[in-house]
């Protein structure tokens, strides 16, 4: 199965949610991840609404295999949305044939008629009674279903940027999301041959 992004030199990435939910931390983790895992060029530009905590908050990444000479988003090749308002804010800029990633409990894609991959991300971080990990599941889905970095470049950087002790719970978190992505691949892969008839 071909993954959401192809092999392009330049990546454009927005993840976007409300303060408190660790955005801009996983932009940072996919930055190093693409800087240190995978040599590439990275930069990170993160927006905050006028209050931190509960505010609207986003992170504008950007990976490229060569230099990088602006580092603000424009057209994001992958938006990743955990909260309504991010949504509904930033996905008239996706590109056309850009993917869209949603926490699926917190967002409404309306008006939104191209494929979707959705992910309870806030539900699972719930479960592991860790609700502030729902953005490294967030950050394994995204990693999984996308190949913006390689998943052990991810998974590195994760393990290098989270608090110490609790190194095991954010690489289980990561794990978590890595393979519900893998699944959800797997499942678009089926439907697709289903409907080929193959």
């Amino acid at each position: 199965m071909k993954k959401a992004i192809d092999d392009i030199t330049r990546t454009e990435i927005i993840i976007t949610g409300f303060g408190g939910q660790g955005i801009v931390l996983a932009g940072k983790i996919l930055g190093k991840a693409a800087v240190l895992g995978d040599n590439k060029e990275s930069t990170l530009v993160q927006a905050y609404g006028p209050e931190a905590r509960g505010g609207a908050c986003s992170a504008q990444v950007i990976i490229s295999e060569g230099s990088i000479h602006y580092p603000y988003v424009r057209r994001p090749h992958v938006l990743v949305c955990m909260s309504q308002g991010g949504f509904d804010k930033f996905v008239s800029q996706l590109r056309d044939g850009g993917t869209l990633i949603i926490d699926q409990d917190l967002v409404k894609a309306r008006g939104y008629d191209h494929p979707i991959f959705s992910i309870p991300s806030t539900r699972l971080a719930e479960e592991m009674g860790r609700k502030m990990m729902a953005n490294i599941i967030m950050l394994g889905f995204l990693t999984a279903v996308t190949g913006v970095v390689s998943i052990k470049a991810a998974l590195n950087a994760v393990i290098e940027s989270v608090p110490k002790g609790t190194e095991n719970t954010n690489k289980t978190a990561f794990n978590k999301g890595c393979d519900y992505g893998l699944a959800v691949l797997k499942g678009k892969e089926k439907k697709a041959i289903g409907k080929t008839g193959a």
